[in-house]
């Protein structure tokens, strides 16, 4: 048995079918509730809205709609967390015979299911298993949760470095990079793994540099090669060192060929003279001696002048070349890829520092050349070398440009290749990371198979003795002994299946159940589930909910009597009901309890409560509150109806329309009760029978235009006029009594003594 409540209260029900703004604490006349707890309450007033929320805990669902919390042992449950509730908890009400007892897709009842006193061990043993099942099941939880994680890092690992690769290689046009993703990264990396090549596929930071240019190329033109400035340097030192070594044989004039500078200038002379014919010296205007003349000839003879103008012609090509060399352009860096620059910037630089090294040999040449002009007549060295400038040099070059014109026309292909270049390079700086990652994930998935495996196993150990334990046919006896008892006759029973029971008239399907019977069953058979061992009635709490409803008089009683018998040892129990009869059942019932007549109401085993609708701002509007005192002392709700409309209509206070709000339904229900024992042989509704009654016309029209304005069967519902004409209560119920005492003074008289205003009230309870 329980030590403590379970549910201590209702917390608060706002906009919750007719609960608007209902907060427990906001009543503090409101008792805690007990072990025991009785809630009366006509329909409309809330009564299956209460069921329904502490179904959705048994259900572990959230409550549809509205603001709900329940106080379990002290502390406020919100209706968000009813799902990771644990409360044991059953409910009886018109939702569990729907789902559960007569469902609209038909169905067996499922089974009931009892523990046999021979299976005690091997439900020990069962229990010890469930045990171990429940830390297998938590492992299994905590690994899986390990598991989510692991693939939740590896997942964020892959978007992080897939948005990185994605980022650089977006370029515009077709390319396959501008969609790359999560997948693509863990694909590539996965192959580069499976190949074991990821040192290969890293590039240092220059090249990747060149690649992310390469990428980013934009089409250029192509662009000329570069031809080759200079003659074979070699070749020519070969000539210049054969005219150095050179000599003329002639009539040397000593003082000639030991000046050349004057031998230069002297030739030069001689051969303008010889063109002019000058009989003078041009210089000084003497006459020519005849002999100098024919000496200088002799020493400036052919071989002399044939060797000048091969002295000359070679310095006129040296010179050429030196032309040519100092014209050539190379290419501007900027008509290249950026990715061929540095390339381009090495060879280029290479070929600049050739180009000087051969002009100033060329040079040189030159100087050595001009020279010998002056000392034709003896053999001269040449100490300077030809420089290694091979075809290389101008080669460099124009491989690069030889690259950029190939680039030009492969440009797509080759902006391809720098991204999958690069793409391996990221790729191959993350696989370690990605690796590590992969292996957590993977001890994960072992560990939660390891997990799930034990579970699984616990469970086909569970299953079989489970199956050996459960005994539904017994339960199924026992409710056919319930059904035969309660009905007095054994036509209807249960046939066990082993998917539950199905219920059967005669041995045949019973398809055409009454009302009654329907209700007689889903009532014994809730409470023969309360012995199911997996509930547990002594720990657990048992909610019924109008569970008479339909029944006459005479079963109503034998059903009250089974409810006590089955529900009286439960470790918290709640009984709602609108009928009056069995309210007083159980009412009779709580209050012979032990320890039910202490002072303290918090030491009692039973709580009593009423449901009460109001009106606010014109909305029906449901709260809870402790069980008026008319209820707990009279024996019908026919006492209390007319205690509470005499009770008003003797008032002198302004009632509000929020108090006068449920009067002309009491009213209402007070009538038809009278009528009924006055006037029994008409049925025709409530205007027939009064028009049966001799009494003042007028008053009478007044009494029903009321009662038909404001009230609604047994039920309380929205108002359909104005509901300041409410100011009439008061007078309709004084002239309802009047009615009443002028039609039976006897009855009116002993009504009065049983409220206490005409006499000494009593209650036999």
């Amino acid at each position: 048995m329980r030590t403590s409540v379970a549910l201590t209260r209702v917390a608060r029900l706002c906009e919750c079918g007719v609960f608007r703004d209902f907060v427990w604490q906001a009543h503090p006349d409101l008792p805690e509730f007990g072990r025991y707890n009785l809630i009366y309450g006509w329909n409309g007033t809330g009564k299956t809205t209460i069921s329904r929320v502490l179904r959705a805990i048994e259900n572990r669902i959230q409550p549809a709609g509205g603001d709900v919390a329940v106080c379990v042992d002290g502390c406020d449950v919100p209706g968000s967390r009813f799902p990771e509730m644990t409360l044991p908890i059953r409910v009886f009400n018109r939702d569990f015979v729907a789902e559960s007892v007569f469902p609209v897709a038909g169905g067996d009842l499922p089974p009931v299911f009892v523990v046999g006193p021979q299976n005690v061990e091997k439900q020990k043993q069962v229990d010890g298993l469930k045990e171990r099942l429940g830390k297998a099941e938590a492992t299994e939880a905590s690994e899986g949760e390990k598991l989510a994680k692991a693939k939740s890092a590896i997942d964020r690992f892959c978007i992080e470095r897939a948005k990185v690769i994605k980022d650089t290689l977006t370029f515009g046009g077709v390319n396959p990079y501008n969609t790359y993703d999560k997948s693509h990264f863990r694909s590539r990396a996965v192959q580069m793994a499976a190949e074991g090549d990821s040192r290969s596929c890293r590039v240092g930071e220059a090249v990747r540099q060149r690649l992310i240019a390469q990428h980013r190329a934009a089409p250029k033109p192509e662009v000329l090669d570069v031809a080759q400035p200079w003659p074979d340097l070699a070749l020519v030192r070969g000539e210049v060192v054969v005219l150095l070594g050179t000599t003329v044989v002639s009539a040397v004039i000593d003082s000639l060929s030991d000046d050349g500078a004057v031998s230069s200038w002297v030739h030069d002379g001689l051969a303008l003279h010889q063109e002019r014919h000058a009989e003078r010296c041009l210089f000084c205007d003497q006459a020519l001696p005849e002999d100098r003349i024919h000496a200088l000839e002799a020493h400036f003879n052919i071989e002399y002048e044939q060797l000048l103008s091969r002295i000359d012609a070679e310095i006129a090509e040296l010179e050429g070349a030196l032309k040519a060399i100092a014209a050539l352009v190379l290419p501007n860096r900027a008509e290249l890829f950026d990715d061929l620059v540095v390339d381009y910037d090495s060879a280029a630089s290479a070929f600049e520092k050739a180009s000087e090294s051969v002009t100033l040999f060329l040079d040189t040449l030159q100087g050595a050349l001009r020279k010998k002009k002056g000392r034709v007549f003896e053999s001269l060295p040449l100490s300077v070398s030809a420089p290694e400038v091979g075809p290389r040099i101008l080669g460099d070059v124009n491989e690069v440009v030889r690259s950029h014109n190939q680039a030009c026309k492969d440009l797509e292909a080759r902006a391809l290749e720098a991204r999958v270049g690069l793409e391996a390079d990221s790729v191959a700086q993350s696989l370690d990371e990605f690796l590590r990652l992969g292996e957590g994930m993977a001890a994960a998935e072992r560990q939660l198979a390891e997990s799930v495996s034990e579970a699984e196993r616990l469970r086909s150990e569970i299953d079989p003795l489970e199956r050996q334990i459960r005994e539904h046919l017994q339960p199924a006896e026992d409710l056919n002994e319930d059904l035969r008892n309660y009905l007095g006759h054994d036509e209807l029973r249960l046939a066990a299946k082993d998917t539950g029971y199905a219920i059967t008239r005669d041995g045949e399907p019973a398809f055409d159940l009454s009302e009654g019977e329907m209700s007689a069953i889903a009532l014994l058979y809730f409470l023969k589930a309360l012995e199911d061992h997996r509930f547990g009635v002594a720990e657990g709490v048992v909610v019924l909910d109008d569970p008479v409803s339909s029944l006459d008089d005479n079963a109503m009683y034998l059903a009250a009597g089974l409810i006590r018998e089955r529900t009286e040892g439960a470790g918290q129990l709640f009984i709602l009901t609108h009928n009056f009869a069995f309210f007083r059942q159980v009412r009779h019932w709580y209050r012979h309890m032990k320890g039910q007549r202490k002072s303290d109401v918090t030491l009692r085993p039973a709580r009593f409560y009423m449901l009460d609708c109001v009106d606010q701002a014109g909305r029906r509007c449901s709260r809870l509150q402790p069980l008026d005192p008319l209820l707990s002392s009279y024996e019908s709700d026919y006492h209390y109806l007319f205690a509470q409309v005499y009770r008003e209509a003797a008032s002198a206070a302004d009632a509000s329309l929020e108090h006068s709000y449920a009067l002309p339904n009491m009213a209402r229900r007070l009538l038809e009760a009278f009528l009924a024992f006055r006037q029994p042989q008409e049925t025709g509704g409530l205007t027939a029978t009064m028009e049966l009654v001799e009494w003042d016309t007028a008053r009478k029209l007044r009494i029903l235009r009321f009662l038909h304005a404001y009230s609604h069967g047994d039920a309380i519902g929205d108002p359909e006029h104005d509901a300041s004409l409410l100011c009439e209560t008061r007078p309709v119920l004084s002239d309802l009594l009047a009615f009443m005492k002028d039609e039976d003074p006897r009855h009116f008289s002993a009504m009065l003594v049983a409220i206490g205003v005409g006499g000494d009230a009593s209650d036999d309870d």
